[in-house]
């Protein structure tokens, strides 16, 4: 299931997209390391590419060689997000085909709602409270590798057991921070990725409570903790696919492709004028001729000397001769029979007569 429903696309266009302001990123920014390698990093819901295109000016001045990739839902946005990042899906992230732990830092600043209600009740489970925020954690966590780092933006208040209890089982050196800017009441969680092991409770109930009103405080404006640092996660091998793709994403990826397409050679291959054939220095041969049908070089009308109009076309098939030969073998004279099979292949041209007369449209076979 997709997962906004067309009938509330536009709603969240205009009232979901909360994109990160630049005090915050910049704050942020300052606590983030990497080693100087290849590194892959994501932001699942980029908007218009401004925070992740930062996150990479930031690893590039560290020395690193970043690939940054994004998707986002909204066209328009992602457009503009395509001119800042390396690689921009334009689709729902419901819909991407992405192998889990791919990718050394996620970068998660999700729409902030309730999304669509299960009013039938026909899951238990889905009846409770649904945020997009915990839909899009719970979608973008298994794509970030062992020992990445996740940096998280959201309300504080979406903290409840349920997204406690995830984090606080997946991640650990877990810092959480208020967000310079409170117009929306975000937190900055900084986390780095384990291996399922055992609950931390007491980041748990820490998390917990700060959903409750106990709030953690202000992002510093010079960080003075240790850094964290990025693994090392090769972009080369990186399955990143939508399974849905618009006519503007098949564009913007054809053009990166372009020189590798038919399109460029075309003409080459296309574009050659027929020429006359020449009459061959000597009269051919069977194997010419068959050569010739094989490759269908003896086909279309044809007209004889004498006025004789034919449609023909050639072709061959194949076939064998036996030769029968007899040879003494053993010291008694006894007498054995050789049958050997010898494959040929046998021109045929058949053709319709074009010539006005009694054999009009005849069937005629030319041996």
């Amino acid at each position: 299931m997709a997962l906004i429903f067309s009938r509330l696309a536009h709603n969240f266009v205009k009232n979901g997209y909360y994109p990160t302001d630049e005090v915050t990123m910049g704050r942020l920014l300052q606590a983030i390391d990497a080693p100087a390698d290849r590194l892959a990093i994501l932001d699942p819901c980029c908007g218009e590419g401004a925070a992740l295109a930062d996150f990479k000016a930031h690893l590039v001045q560290l020395g690193c060689d970043p690939v940054a990739y994004g998707v986002e839902y909204d066209a328009e946005r992602a457009t503009n997000a395509r001119q800042w990042l390396d690689v921009v899906a334009h689709a729902d992230i419901a819909d991407m085909a992405i192998q889990v732990r791919q990718f050394g830092a996620l970068f998660l600043n999700p729409p902030y709602g309730d999304m669509v209600a299960d009013t039938a009740q026909l899951d238990a489970a889905a009846s409770a409270r649904l945020r997009l925020e915990k839909h899009f954690f719970r979608k973008a966590h298994p794509w970030l590798a062992y020992n990445g780092l996740l940096v998280l933006i959201v309300p504080h208040y979406v903290f409840d057991s349920e997204l406690a209890h995830l984090v606080a089982k997946s991640y650990k050196d877990v810092r959480v921070f208020m967000a310079p800017e409170q117009r929306f009441k975000q937190c900055v969680l900084f986390g780095i990725k384990r291996r399922y092991d055992r609950l931390d409770t007491e980041l748990a109930a820490q998390l917990e409570a700060m959903g409750t009103g106990t709030l953690p405080p202000e992002l510093p404006e010079h960080w003075s903790f240790d850094r964290y640092q990025l693994p090392v996660c090769p972009p080369e091998a990186i399955h990143f696919i939508a399974s849905r793709i618009n006519a503007d994403g098949l564009e913007h990826e054809l053009a990166k492709i372009a020189r590798g397409t038919l399109w460029p050679q075309f003409e080459q291959h296309f574009g050659g004028r027929v020429q006359a054939h020449r009459r061959p220095l000597r009269p051919l041969r069977d194997w010419h001729l068959a050569l010739a049908l094989a490759a269908g070089q003896v086909s279309g009308v044809v007209k004889s000397v004498d006025g004789r109009t034919l449609l023909v076309k050639g072709d061959t098939h194949k076939d064998r001769s036996l030769k029968i030969s007899f040879e003494e073998v053993g010291k008694k004279g006894e007498m054995r029979e050789v049958r050997t099979f010898t494959d040929k292949f046998v021109p045929v041209i058949r053709a319709i007569e074009f010539t006005p007369g009694p054999m009009l449209g005849n069937l005629v076979t030319i041996r």
